[in-house]
Protein backbone atom coordinates (compact mmCIF):
# COMPACT_ATOMS: atom_id res chain seq x y z
CA UNK A 1 0.00 0.00 0.00
CA UNK A 2 2.37 2.85 1.09
CA UNK A 3 4.88 3.47 4.23
CA UNK A 4 2.70 6.32 4.75
CA UNK A 5 -1.04 4.26 5.58
CA UNK A 6 -2.19 0.67 5.85
CA UNK A 7 -5.40 -0.77 4.71
CA UNK A 8 -7.10 -4.71 6.01
CA UNK A 9 -10.31 -6.03 5.58
CA UNK A 10 -12.02 -7.82 8.60
CA UNK A 11 -15.27 -9.30 7.44
CA UNK A 12 -17.39 -6.19 5.90
CA UNK A 13 -15.50 -3.69 8.09
CA UNK A 14 -12.22 -2.36 6.19
CA UNK A 15 -9.38 0.10 8.43
CA UNK A 16 -7.48 2.26 7.43
CA UNK A 17 -4.40 3.51 9.40
CA UNK A 18 -2.20 6.10 9.59
CA UNK A 19 1.30 4.60 9.92
CA UNK A 20 4.26 7.37 10.73
CA UNK A 21 4.26 8.08 14.24
CA UNK A 22 7.74 9.67 14.00
CA UNK A 23 6.19 11.95 11.97
CA UNK A 24 3.18 12.50 14.00
CA UNK A 25 1.18 11.03 10.96
CA UNK A 26 1.48 14.39 8.91
CA UNK A 27 -0.47 15.21 6.21
CA UNK A 28 2.57 15.71 3.84
CA UNK A 29 2.39 15.22 -0.03
CA UNK A 30 3.12 11.25 0.23
CA UNK A 31 -0.08 10.41 2.95
CA UNK A 32 -1.90 13.15 0.57
CA UNK A 33 -1.38 10.69 -2.64
CA UNK A 34 -1.85 7.27 -0.72
CA UNK A 35 -4.85 8.64 1.21
CA UNK A 36 -6.64 9.83 -2.35
CA UNK A 37 -5.82 6.88 -4.18
CA UNK A 38 -7.08 4.94 -1.36
CA UNK A 39 -10.73 6.13 -1.42
CA UNK A 40 -10.89 6.42 -4.77
CA UNK A 41 -9.73 2.42 -4.72
CA UNK A 42 -12.75 1.87 -2.17
CA UNK A 43 -16.05 3.77 -4.55
CA UNK A 44 -16.03 0.54 -6.02
CA UNK A 45 -15.41 -2.35 -3.39
CA UNK A 46 -19.11 -4.07 -3.03
CA UNK A 47 -18.02 -6.11 -0.24
CA UNK A 48 -17.53 -3.73 2.60
CA UNK A 49 -20.14 -2.00 4.53
CA UNK A 50 -18.06 0.02 6.82
CA UNK A 51 -14.76 1.64 7.56
CA UNK A 52 -12.79 2.56 10.29
CA UNK A 53 -10.07 5.12 10.23
CA UNK A 54 -7.92 4.84 12.48
CA UNK A 55 -3.33 5.99 13.42
CA UNK A 56 -0.52 5.26 15.55
CA UNK A 57 1.36 6.69 18.60
CA UNK A 58 0.38 8.99 20.17
CA UNK A 59 -1.02 11.67 17.94
CA UNK A 60 -3.72 10.93 15.23
CA UNK A 61 -2.03 13.22 12.81
CA UNK A 62 -0.58 16.48 13.48
CA UNK A 63 -1.84 17.81 9.82
CA UNK A 64 0.31 20.02 7.75
CA UNK A 65 3.54 19.67 7.09
CA UNK A 66 6.13 22.50 7.75
CA UNK A 67 8.26 22.14 4.58
CA UNK A 68 5.25 21.56 2.20
CA UNK A 69 4.55 24.68 3.18
CA UNK A 70 7.27 26.87 3.00
CA UNK A 71 7.63 24.60 -0.51
CA UNK A 72 4.11 25.97 -1.49
CA UNK A 73 5.67 29.41 -0.41
CA UNK A 74 8.27 29.67 -2.67
CA UNK A 75 6.49 28.31 -5.80
CA UNK A 76 3.14 28.42 -7.41
CA UNK A 77 3.35 25.36 -9.24
CA UNK A 78 3.62 23.50 -5.33
CA UNK A 79 0.89 25.39 -4.31
CA UNK A 80 -1.74 24.70 -6.98
CA UNK A 81 -0.59 20.88 -6.61
CA UNK A 82 -1.25 21.27 -2.79
CA UNK A 83 -4.38 22.91 -3.59
CA UNK A 84 -5.91 20.61 -6.18
CA UNK A 85 -4.50 17.56 -4.18
CA UNK A 86 -6.46 18.99 -0.85
CA UNK A 87 -9.70 19.45 -2.37
CA UNK A 88 -9.83 15.83 -4.07
CA UNK A 89 -9.00 14.44 -1.23
CA UNK A 90 -12.03 16.31 0.87
CA UNK A 91 -14.39 16.21 -1.58
CA UNK A 92 -13.41 11.93 -2.07
CA UNK A 93 -14.10 12.20 1.63
CA UNK A 94 -17.22 13.71 1.80
CA UNK A 95 -18.77 11.51 -1.13
CA UNK A 96 -17.52 8.24 0.18
CA UNK A 97 -20.66 6.23 0.12
CA UNK A 98 -19.49 3.54 3.24
CA UNK A 99 -19.92 5.08 6.82
CA UNK A 100 -16.55 5.91 8.23
CA UNK A 101 -15.82 5.84 11.85
CA UNK A 102 -12.95 7.94 13.04
CA UNK A 103 -10.66 6.51 15.76
CA UNK A 104 -9.01 9.62 18.00
CA UNK A 105 -6.37 7.64 20.31
CA UNK A 106 -4.73 11.07 20.48
CA UNK A 107 -4.70 14.43 19.26
CA UNK A 108 -5.83 15.73 15.81
CA UNK A 109 -4.67 18.98 14.41
CA UNK A 110 -5.25 21.16 11.03
CA UNK A 111 -5.96 18.97 8.00
CA UNK A 112 -6.42 15.92 10.48
CA UNK A 113 -8.89 17.71 12.49
CA UNK A 114 -10.66 17.92 8.99
CA UNK A 115 -10.19 14.54 8.25
CA UNK A 116 -11.93 13.31 11.57
CA UNK A 117 -14.80 15.45 11.11
CA UNK A 118 -15.17 14.76 7.71
CA UNK A 119 -16.24 11.04 9.00
CA UNK A 120 -19.52 9.60 9.90
CA UNK A 121 -18.74 9.36 13.55
CA UNK A 122 -15.68 10.17 16.09
CA UNK A 123 -14.93 7.60 18.93
CA UNK A 124 -12.26 9.80 20.88
CA UNK A 125 -9.99 9.12 23.87
CA UNK A 126 -10.82 11.51 27.01
CA UNK A 127 -6.98 12.62 26.63
CA UNK A 128 -7.36 13.17 22.98
CA UNK A 129 -7.70 16.60 21.40
CA UNK A 130 -9.11 18.47 18.27
CA UNK A 131 -7.29 22.03 17.02
CA UNK A 132 -7.24 23.51 13.57
CA UNK A 133 -4.14 25.99 14.26
CA UNK A 134 -4.13 27.06 10.42
CA UNK A 135 -4.37 30.88 11.33
CA UNK A 136 -2.20 30.71 13.89
CA UNK A 137 0.57 29.61 11.32
CA UNK A 138 -0.36 32.47 9.12
CA UNK A 139 -2.79 30.48 6.89
CA UNK A 140 -6.23 30.61 6.08
CA UNK A 141 -8.15 27.21 7.35
CA UNK A 142 -8.85 26.34 3.82
CA UNK A 143 -8.49 22.88 3.17
CA UNK A 144 -12.57 21.75 4.35
CA UNK A 145 -12.66 23.60 7.89
CA UNK A 146 -14.72 26.01 7.26
CA UNK A 147 -16.96 23.60 5.92
CA UNK A 148 -16.88 20.31 8.79
CA UNK A 149 -16.41 22.72 11.43
CA UNK A 150 -19.65 24.88 11.05
CA UNK A 151 -21.19 21.58 10.01
CA UNK A 152 -20.32 19.98 13.56
CA UNK A 153 -20.05 22.26 16.05
CA UNK A 154 -22.49 25.57 14.62
CA UNK A 155 -21.15 28.97 13.15
CA UNK A 156 -20.31 30.75 16.26
CA UNK A 157 -18.25 28.33 17.79
CA UNK A 158 -16.63 27.67 14.54
CA UNK A 159 -15.66 30.88 14.28
CA UNK A 160 -14.09 30.72 17.57
CA UNK A 161 -12.25 27.93 17.24
CA UNK A 162 -11.15 28.36 13.31
CA UNK A 163 -9.79 32.21 14.01
CA UNK A 164 -7.72 31.24 17.60
CA UNK A 165 -6.65 27.74 16.63
CA UNK A 166 -7.63 26.69 20.23
CA UNK A 167 -7.19 23.28 21.30
CA UNK A 168 -10.30 21.49 22.29
CA UNK A 169 -9.97 18.64 24.57
CA UNK A 170 -11.94 15.45 23.90
CA UNK A 171 -14.98 16.25 26.63
CA UNK A 172 -15.27 19.51 25.43
CA UNK A 173 -15.72 18.58 21.43
CA UNK A 174 -17.97 16.40 23.18
CA UNK A 175 -20.30 18.54 24.64
CA UNK A 176 -19.86 20.97 21.24
CA UNK A 177 -21.05 17.89 18.71
CA UNK A 178 -17.28 17.21 17.44
CA UNK A 179 -17.07 14.11 18.91
CA UNK A 180 -19.95 10.89 19.33
CA UNK A 181 -18.45 8.65 21.25
CA UNK A 182 -15.77 9.12 24.39
CA UNK A 183 -14.06 6.42 25.91
CA UNK A 184 -11.48 6.45 28.77
CA UNK A 185 -8.30 6.33 27.72
CA UNK A 186 -6.28 5.45 24.17
CA UNK A 187 -6.32 1.54 24.28
CA UNK A 188 -10.19 1.75 24.51
CA UNK A 189 -10.41 3.93 21.17
CA UNK A 190 -10.03 1.24 18.60
CA UNK A 191 -12.06 -1.79 19.87
CA UNK A 192 -14.73 0.74 20.56
CA UNK A 193 -14.39 2.36 17.12
CA UNK A 194 -14.43 -1.66 15.45
CA UNK A 195 -17.44 -2.39 17.35
CA UNK A 196 -19.44 0.86 16.32
CA UNK A 197 -18.28 -0.05 12.58
CA UNK A 198 -19.27 -3.55 12.92
CA UNK A 199 -22.65 -2.88 13.99
CA UNK A 200 -22.98 -0.10 11.08
CA UNK A 201 -21.73 -2.65 9.08
CA UNK A 202 -24.61 -5.09 10.01
CA UNK A 203 -27.40 -3.18 8.79
CA UNK A 204 -29.18 -2.82 5.42
CA UNK A 205 -26.47 -1.45 3.49
CA UNK A 206 -28.78 0.38 1.01
CA UNK A 207 -30.50 2.26 3.87
CA UNK A 208 -26.69 3.25 5.70
CA UNK A 209 -25.79 4.29 2.00
CA UNK A 210 -28.78 6.22 1.12
CA UNK A 211 -28.83 7.69 4.53
CA UNK A 212 -25.35 8.44 4.52
CA UNK A 213 -25.87 10.17 1.21
CA UNK A 214 -28.77 12.31 2.53
CA UNK A 215 -27.05 13.46 5.13
CA UNK A 216 -23.62 14.64 3.26
CA UNK A 217 -25.55 16.08 0.53
CA UNK A 218 -25.76 18.99 3.29
CA UNK A 219 -22.21 18.91 3.85
CA UNK A 220 -21.73 18.91 0.10
CA UNK A 221 -24.25 21.93 -0.51
CA UNK A 222 -21.71 23.89 2.16
CA UNK A 223 -19.12 22.87 0.84
CA UNK A 224 -20.12 24.28 -2.78
CA UNK A 225 -20.38 27.43 -1.02
CA UNK A 226 -17.20 27.80 0.24
CA UNK A 227 -14.72 25.40 -0.39
CA UNK A 228 -13.35 27.14 -3.85
CA UNK A 229 -13.28 30.27 -1.75
CA UNK A 230 -11.30 28.85 1.22
CA UNK A 231 -8.76 27.00 -1.11
CA UNK A 232 -8.17 30.12 -3.04
CA UNK A 233 -7.53 32.44 -0.21
CA UNK A 234 -5.34 29.32 1.58
CA UNK A 235 -3.45 29.43 -2.00
CA UNK A 236 -2.47 33.40 -1.39
CA UNK A 237 -1.85 32.75 2.45
CA UNK A 238 0.66 30.11 1.29
CA UNK A 239 2.91 32.90 -0.38
CA UNK A 240 2.65 35.55 2.48
CA UNK A 241 5.47 36.62 4.60
CA UNK A 242 3.57 35.93 7.39
CA UNK A 243 3.51 32.31 6.84
CA UNK A 244 7.30 32.10 6.78
CA UNK A 245 7.77 33.99 10.48
CA UNK A 246 5.09 32.09 11.69
CA UNK A 247 6.76 28.78 10.83
CA UNK A 248 10.22 30.16 11.99
CA UNK A 249 9.05 31.87 15.26
CA UNK A 250 7.61 28.17 16.29
CA UNK A 251 10.53 26.84 15.10
CA UNK A 252 13.15 29.34 17.40
CA UNK A 253 10.67 29.24 20.23
CA UNK A 254 9.82 33.24 19.91
CA UNK A 255 6.75 35.44 19.85
CA UNK A 256 6.35 35.88 15.99
CA UNK A 257 6.35 39.49 14.31
CA UNK A 258 3.76 39.65 11.53
CA UNK A 259 3.75 42.29 8.88
CA UNK A 260 0.66 41.33 7.16
CA UNK A 261 1.95 40.57 3.92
Amino acid sequence: MSDTLSFTVEGAVGEITLTRPAVLNRFDMDLHEAFTGLLLDLRSRTDLRALVLASTGKVFSAGGDFELMLAAHADGATRTRMVDEGRLLFRLLADLPLPVVAALQGDAIGLGATVVLACDAVVASRTAAIADPHVAIGLVAGDGGCVVWPAAAGLLRAKRYLLTGDRLGAEDAWAMGLVTDLVDGPDAVLPAARALAARLAALPPLAVQGTKRALNGMLQARAAEVLDLSFALEAASMASDDLVEAIDAFKERRAPRYQGR
